[in-house]
C-alpha cells in the first residue's frame, strides 16, 4: 500500500466517526466534528497531490478516491439535514448530482472516454468543503457571520448544477454515441 491509498483509507475511516460526532450531543462537538471533517478533506487534497507528484497513481486510488469524496460530502450533508442546518431538498440536489455525474463518468469510462474534473467541478468541491465547515460551526460559533454558510449553500447548488450541465454539454454526445 502506498501513501496516497493510505490517505484514501483514512478518509473512509473518518467518515463514520464524523457522523457519530455530528449526531451526538456533547459540549464542543462542533469543534471536534470540524477538525474531523477538515482532516478528511485534507486527505483528499494530499492523496491526489502525492499520487501525481510521486507517480503513485493506482487502480485502487482511481476507484476509491472519488468514492471516498462522495461518501464524505453525502454523509456530511445528510447529517446536516438531520440537524436542521440544511434543507433536505438542497441535499437531494447536491447528492443527486454526485450520483448522476459519477454514473455518467462510469458510462463514459466503459466506452473509453475519460472525463477529467472541470474547473467548476473543483470549485464545487471547494465550496462544499467551506460550506460544510461553516454549517458544522453553525450559529453557535459564527454568530452574525452565519449568513456566509447560507450563501455557501447557494454557491454549492449553483456550481453543482452548472458543473453537471458542463459535463453533459462537453461529453454527452460522445458518451451517447455508439462509437
Amino acid at each position: 500500500m502506498n501513501i496516497p491509498n493510505a490517505f484514501t483509507i483514512l478518509r473512509i475511516f473518518l467518515i463514520p466517526i464524523l457522523v457519530i460526532v455530528l449526531l451526538s450531543q456533547f459540549k464542543g462537538k462542533e469543534i471536534f466534528a470540524l477538525i474531523l471533517f477538515l482532516l478528511a478533506a485534507l486527505t483528499d487534497m494530499l492523496d491526489g497531490l502525492w499520487a501525481r507528484r510521486k507517480k503513485q497513481i493506482t487502480v485502487f486510488g482511481q476507484l476509491f478516491d472519488p468514492i471516498a469524496d462522495k461518501l464524505l460530502i453525502a454523509s456530511a450533508f445528510i447529517c446536516l439535514v438531520e440537524l436542521g442546518a440544511v434543507p433536505a431538498w438542497m441535499a437531494v440536489i447536491i447528492i443527486g448530482r454526485e450520483i448522476a455525474v459519477t454514473g455518467f463518468r462510469a458510462v463514459a469510462s466503459s466506452k473509453g472516454i475519460n472525463i477529467p474534473a472541470s474547473l467548476f467541478g473543483k470549485i464545487k468541491m471547494d465550496s462544499e468543503i467551506a460550506t460544510i465547515a461553516l454549517l458544522i460551526l453553525g450559529k453557535k460559533y459564527l454568530g452574525n457571520l452565519y449568513f456566509l454558510s447560507q450563501i455557501g449553500l447557494w454557491v454549492v447548488i449553483a456550481t453543482a448544477i452548472f458543473s453537471a450541465v458542463e459535463y453533459w454539454v462537453k461529453f454527452g454526445s460522445k458518451v451517447l454515441s455508439n462509437r
